[in-house]
């Protein structure tokens, strides 16, 4: 019985080999099996930084009193934030963290950062230009933006939706808004990384250590993009 039991098994691999391994042999010379399946998915996209949507137009004026629009950003990655210069809670570290992005990239003319006020009443380009010579800025690429408070509420809430309103409830500042930094690509995309569940997280938390070295590896990635 052992005998007929291993010419059975005997038999079975070579109909095996006669039919399949031909194939894999046929299949390996031409180029068509995925050597690569186990090692990563194939459906992985090679690019973590993912295209959430169009940046909105805006015209402003920055610090220097110019008039200033989306399309002076053109070619260049950048960080955009809203704050006021006046804020004495969140806006203080989120600056702190600003410079370390802004340290990172010194010597890139493609990178760039626009921080926009929700409370121009009071920041004039001229304050804007002592807040930002206060921050010791150096980056020539490094722009703040002043307006019309409606008009700047509204491309906050609506074009970017990062939360900004005034809230004369508040003692200290009058303004509230999101410790968020938006990411623009050299296209003027919006552009983040995906969490651990595949969920786009969209903008990076600017109070956070975790939000700012995530941003920093994401502006690297971008700035090698082409055009």
């Amino acid at each position: 019985m052992k005998n007929k039991s291993y010419i059975g098994i005997s038999f079975i691999v070579l109909v095996f080999g006669i039919i399949f391994v031909p194939k894999i042999i046929d299949r390996l010379s031409s180029g068509t099996t995925d050597t690569n399946r186990l090692h990563k998915p194939a459906t992985k996209d090679e690019n973590p930084v993912k295209v959430i949507g169009k940046a909105p137009k805006f015209s402003l004026t920055n610090q220097f009193g110019e008039t200033f629009t989306q399309d002076d950003m053109k070619g260049k990655v950048y960080v955009l934030e809203f704050f006021f210069t006046t804020c004495p809670t969140i806006c203080p570290i989120m600056n702190q963290n600003m410079k370390k992005v802004e340290q990172n990239f010194m010597s890139s003319d493609d990178f760039g950062i626009i921080s926009i006020t929700i409370n121009p009443g009071y920041d004039t380009a001229e304050v804007l230009k002592d807040h930002a010579k206060h921050l010791g800025v150096r980056h020539k690429n490094w722009f703040f933006l002043t307006g019309n408070q409606d008009y700047i509420h509204d491309l906050s809430n609506k074009g970017f939706n990062l939360y900004a309103a005034q809230n004369d409830k508040i003692e200290d500042g009058n303004f509230e808004h999101s410790g968020f930094f938006a990411l623009i690509d050299k296209n003027g995309n919006i552009r983040s990384r995906q969490d651990q569940q595949g969920n786009k997280i969209v903008y990076y938390e600017g109070l956070e250590e975790t939000g700012v070295t995530a941003l920093i590896q994401d502006i690297k990635v971008l700035l090698k993009e082409a055009q």
